[in-house]
């Protein structure tokens, strides 16, 4: 607000911008950030008062009118600014003010697009978009998993989704044939800059396909993205490396493939040919993705046999963009002995395979389609697209690096009466 005397300037803004508001003799002004309504003619501006900075610079709005709808107080930070330097805490207090800043705004309308374009990419090519459940069971997958107790069979629990991994192949075995889902997974492993407790991730699963398949799939599609929402590409087509290729070249599997650091332009890469397992602290062996992987056919045999199991090489596909795994898949284990042999090397008895796998055998068993598929993180994606170096920045309600939530402060206590519901009782922590 500029105030003139007899005249008042103000910028009246919505989420498309902002337009300069001519008002005489205003006797009640309204505070910074209130909303208002406004009855008035607009008119162009005088050529010398044209502002070249703004789209709405050749014109402006002459108050007749004007109605305070909600007197705002004070904000606790600017938001004319980018905002970098405001302690997070405070921000994600008041976070619903901090996303009136254009910056993110401008993030989530970008990160819309996106996900627009992608979800018409795919449903173009006979895609079925499914959901999946976000209670399940409780399974091995990488991470720690977020528990959450069942009221009616007091002792037992529910687990959120690390991933639909299970689901999606279920999927496959129920003849849906091309799945997608942009499915939310939580996993409860230390926040940091581009890892959080939540996420989003574009899910893709496809009956008898192949991973030259799924690696065309989307590379067609990401370009056809970056086309339509102005990103440049080093590369229209995304070079491919081994795991070891990588390693010697790169020294890790993820990697920047561009030459100026600083460009805002995506450098795709695949890389190829995992190995599907990796040794334990205590000389045993784990997956070096997710146990749902098929090895390549020629290392088939020793996998059953459970021999050269450090030589075996998993059909597994990672995607990279400028530094970042921003992708990953595999082409999976579609018959019950291969998955059964994956879990005995890593240790499992039979007993276990049972109670955690069971479910996933059995289906399976009954005649399951060859099938693959990969999962793209959105949040890591539009990141690098914008330009962020925190998922934080392109997501409407993160959490504190503390693992606490914006706006609600959770985790918080719950009541007795919730606990007894639950069968459930907090224990103290011994004093040290």
């Amino acid at each position: 607000m500029r105030d003139h005397g007899k005249i008042t300037f103000f910028d009246l803004r919505d989420r498309s911008g902002i337009i300069q508001v001519v008002a005489a003799n205003l006797k009640k002004k309204p505070r910074l950030h209130t909303p208002v309504k406004v009855v008035g003619i607009v008119k162009e501006r005088p050529v010398k008062l044209v502002n070249t900075k703004i789209i709405t610079g050749k014109i402006e709005f002459e108050l007749k009118k004007l109605t305070v709808l909600n007197q705002s107080q004070t904000l606790p930070f600017p938001i004319d600014n980018n905002g970098y330097n405001i302690d997070e805490a405070l921000k994600l207090k008041y976070r619903y003010l901090d996303l009136r800043r254009r910056r993110l705004l401008d993030n989530l309308t970008r990160r819309s697009q996106m996900v627009d374009l992608l979800r018409r990419f795919l449903i173009k090519r006979d895609f079925l978009e499914v959901e999946t459940p976000i209670l399940t069971k409780s399974t091995p997958e990488g991470a720690r998993d977020f528990l959450v107790p069942s009221r009616l069979q007091p002792g037992y629990f529910y687990a959120l989704p690390q991933s639909p991994q299970q689901y999606k192949q279920l999927l496959m075995v129920a003849g849906v044939e091309r799945y997608f889902q942009f499915a939310r997974c939580l996993r409860d492993e230390d926040p940091r800059a581009d890892r959080g407790f939540e996420f989003t991730q574009l899910d893709i699963e496809i009956s008898f396909t192949s991973q030259e398949e799924i690696m065309n799939l989307i590379e067609s599609m990401l370009v056809k993205m970056a086309d339509q929402m102005k990103v440049k590409l080093t590369s229209r087509q995304f070079p491919v490396f081994s795991y070891q290729e990588a390693m010697n070249k790169f020294g890790a599997d993820k990697f920047d493939l561009r030459k100026d650091k600083n460009s805002q332009e995506l450098a795709f890469a695949w890389v190829i040919k995992f190995p599907l397992f990796e040794k334990t602290d205590d000389g045993g062996w784990t997956f070096t993705h997710n146990p749902f992987s098929s090895p390549y056919p020629e290392f088939e045999s020793d996998l059953l046999q459970g021999k050269n199991i450090n030589k075996i090489v998993a059909m597994q596909y990672d995607l990279v963009c400028n530094g970042y795994e921003v992708g990953g898949g595999s082409i999976r284990a579609h018959k019950p002995e291969v998955l059964e042999a994956v879990l005995k090397i890593m240790g499992y008895s039979s007993k276990q395979i049972k109670a955690k796998f069971g479910h996933m055998l059995e289906a399976l068993a009954f005649g399951a389609p060859p099938h693959g598929g990969i999962a793209l993180g959105i949040e890591r994606l539009i990141a690098i697209i914008q330009g962020e170096s925190s998922i934080k920045e392109v997501m409407a309600f993160p959490m504190t690096a503390s693992g606490t939530t914006s706006v609600m402060d959770a985790p918080s206590q719950v009541t007795k009466k919730q606990l007894k519901e639950l069968k459930l009782a907090i224990q103290k922590q011994p004093k040290s």
